[in-house]
């Protein structure tokens, strides 16, 4: 085995043995009606439940874009330690399997290591989602610029909440400034 699909590999067992930040029992809302395409492009991390796979990141973007074939190329970005410090890569690949529920994979010969990736909110003009998972050991808040506002925090946050999260456990992102546009 190589040593990048046993770090792989390790890194599933302890994601497997976190936590969870959901109360499994208050049930999951997702969005019914997701514009697939309005979503692809550039999302920042904003907030996220702590997991092993994303420690010691800051700087974290996800990129989404529409395949040919209908699934969607991500490419997950993290800068080690700081937002100046080395740059850290996983391309992988999501597909649609109900409305507001995508399934996420970051090894292609590993498909039964797919995870759930779910709507949970998408504010009207696209600026802000809230994404979760059913067993509560993922979570996030995205948003097209590094930075939100105070209310749009505190509506995810709520949305969050509404979904079972124990909010307590969400951490800040630490964010750089948005890239010059040219």
């Amino acid at each position: 085995m190589s040593v990048r699909a046993f770090a792989f590999v390790a890194t599933l067992l302890l994601v497997a043995c976190a936590p969870p930040a959901r109360d499994a029992a208050v049930g999951m809302s997702v969005v019914q009606s997701l514009d697939l395409p309005r979503y692809m492009g550039r999302w920042y991390e904003i907030a996220r439940i702590p997991n092993s796979f994303e420690k010691g990141c800051a700087g974290v973007t996800a990129d989404y874009a529409l395949q040919d074939d209908g699934t969607i190329r991500v490419v997950n970005s993290c800068h080690s330690g700081d937002v100046d410090g080395p740059l850290r890569q996983i391309e992988g690949q999501a597909r649609v399997v109900a409305p507001g529920k995508l399934k996420v994979g970051f090894v292609k010969w590993l498909p039964f290591a797919e995870g759930d990736y779910w709507l949970l909110d998408v504010a009207p003009d696209y600026s802000v989602a809230v994404v979760g998972a059913p067993k509560g050991n993922f979570g996030w808040i995205l948003a097209r610029s590094p930075a939100i506002s105070p209310k749009a925090m505190q509506a995810a946050v709520a949305v969050m909440a509404a979904n079972g999260y124990d909010t307590d456990r969400l951490e800040l992102v630490k964010q750089g400034p948005a890239p010059k546009e040219n």
